[in-house]
């Protein structure tokens, strides 16, 4: 006799669709494919949501020495002397500065130099 998997596979079954509405073609309409495709995309996910904080990190990193170059200083001098004056200040919030207010970037980076 032959047995129907019931409501329980079905349920399973949509929820893989329900995660592949988007995608294009078969990926989107056929379990199998669709199946394949939303484990790869579960996995890009969650690879990139690590990757990001490192390109941020890149990028705010780029912006603060930038800025720093300008006030002529490296940005490891002027980390090293951020360290030494006991400026608590994280990368994110030197790069907003550094890009939004200038001048105060400026006094932040005289206030290392002088540490040096």
């Amino acid at each position: 006799m032959r047995v129907k998997r019931g409501f329980k596979a079905r349920r399973r079954r949509n929820k893989v669709l329900k995660l592949a509405k988007g995608f294009r073609g078969g990926r989107s309409k056929l379990y199998r494919t669709a199946a394949d495709a939303v484990d790869k995309a579960l996995m890009y996910s969650y690879r990139d949501r690590r990757a990001r904080k490192r390109d941020y990190r890149k990028l705010w990193i780029v912006r603060i020495n930038a800025a720093a170059r300008m006030n002529d200083l490296s940005y490891s001098k002027f980390m090293h002397g951020l360290q030494l004056a006991g400026i608590e200040l994280d990368r994110k919030v030197l790069a907003e500065l550094a890009v939004c207010d200038p001048k105060g970037f400026t006094q932040v980076a005289a206030a290392a130099a002088a540490q040096l």
